[in-house]
């Protein structure tokens, strides 16, 4: 069952890296990553074609209070965005009346393969099941997405099944679905 999250005062540091709720003022930062061509694509929406779009999607990220802003500590940029989200994927009915969430994740271009998602991804990991005390979470990538995948086996998440996935381009994608859980909480 998907828990409730609202990560309105959660901050979280990496080596590299802050997490932090999104701002206004970071529409900039956000609007020059989400703009470039195949950033978005990999996660299953359009590059941003104006200021607009972002500033639309910044405004729900601020409001849904479930996404993180990926914050460069040398330069204070943001980077990138992971979620704590709805999980969708079919899972085993033992998961039926335990507490999880999905991650979803996107970092800016000129940034990949550096690692830095993956110490985004096991930092937020660590808050979910110590603070949160979540019993699970889920993760997923489009079959195509290597990048991705390294991503998720990296922080142990363990494969779950494929889905057929409708991005909002319209197009359709096999989706791989892993799972992880919180040591403290399996039987």
């Amino acid at each position: 069952m998907n828990a409730f999250i609202d990560v309105s005062g959660v901050f979280l540091e990496t080596p590299r890296l802050f997490l932090r709720p999104f701002k206004k003022e970071d529409l900039q930062d956000f609007h020059a990553y989400a703009k470039v061509p195949d950033v978005g694509e990999w996660a299953g929406w359009k590059h941003h074609e104006s200021i607009a779009e972002s500033e639309k999607i910044l405004s729900l990220f601020i409001s849904e209070k479930k996404t993180l802003a990926l914050v460069n500590r040398k330069n204070g940029h943001v980077i990138g965005s992971i979620g704590i989200e709805l999980y969708h994927c079919a899972l085993p009915k033992e998961y039926d009346f335990l507490l999880g969430r999905e991650l979803g994740y996107v970092l800016a271009k000129d940034e990949w393969g550096k690692g830095l998602m993956s110490e985004a991804v096991s930092r937020v990991i660590s808050y979910c099941f110590n603070d949160l005390d979540l019993d699970f979470l889920t993760c997923s990538h489009f079959a195509r997405n290597v990048r991705s995948r390294r991503v998720i086996e990296k922080n142990g998440f363990r494969y779950a099944g494929d889905d057929d996935y409708m991005t909002q381009m319209g197009n359709h994608e096999m989706d791989r679905y892993y799972v992880l859980d919180n040591p403290r909480c399996r039987k």
